[in-house]
Formats: structure tokens, sequence, C-alpha cells
């Protein structure tokens, strides 16, 4: 068992992405969902599915290559961890990149990019950022 899900989650896509692999299998939860859900509207991912591997339930994603074969995601990382959390108003949302990139946070709303938690109005914890 890990202490921190959410970065286990990003360090098994970065290293798939590394070794050029077509899907990475990561353990489901609720908030992993979440995440999978924003990285495919925003684009970073193919697609993302649940399976079941015996009794553990997974979460299939398929990552996603320019024609080059050069992965879209050229940088994932956590922001928030177990040992120092890192929060935000709405005010103070940081952009990623002038707005190249996404950053993934938890609020009262929901699981939201940045871009989303500034146009609802709404802060919470930064998870991590994706460009």
């Amino acid at each position: 068992m890990t202490s921190d899900p959410i970065a286990d989650m990003l360090t098994r896509i970065r290293n798939a992405l590394q070794a050029r692999h077509l899907k990475v299998d990561v353990p489901a939860s609720h908030l992993k969902m979440e995440i999978a859900r924003i990285l495919k509207n925003e684009g970073y991912i193919l697609n993302f599915k649940t399976a079941e591997e015996g009794a553990r339930k997974l979460i299939r994603i398929y990552l996603k290559y320019t024609p080059g074969n050069v992965p879209v995601i050229s940088r994932i990382e956590r922001v928030s961890r177990p040992g120092y959390r890192v929060y935000t108003g709405s005010k103070g949302v940081p952009r990623v990149l002038g707005g190249l990139g996404i950053n993934i946070l938890t609020t009262p709303q929901g699981v939201m990019t940045g871009r989303d938690a500034r146009k609802n109005g709404v802060g919470g914890e930064i998870l991590c950022q994706i460009w």
C-alpha cells in the first residue's frame, strides 16, 4: 500500500510514457477516475476505462502520442503531497506555463481544472500540474 496513491498514479503514467507504452493500469478510486476524466477532456490521454483483474478494480488509461511518437504529456508532477498540502483561493489559482498546461484541483464543487475553478470562483487543493 502506498502512502500517496495520486503520486503513484502520476508516476505510473510518467513511466509508461517514457517507455512508450500504449496503456497503463492504475488501481481504481473515485478521485483517480476524476483525474483521468479531466485528462481525457483536456486531450492529454486517448481514453480510460475501468477493468477488473480478479478482485482488484483497475483504471486502464490509454496514452496519447503525436504522429512522431512523442508523448502529448511532456511533464506531469504532483504539487500537494501528504506531508505538504498546497491550498489556494479562487483568485490565487496559478496558471501553468502561461495557460499552455493545466492544474487539477479538488474543490468543494468537485475535481476540476484550475481554469474551471477560476471561472466558478472556487479554490481548493492543487493536486498536480500537467503540460
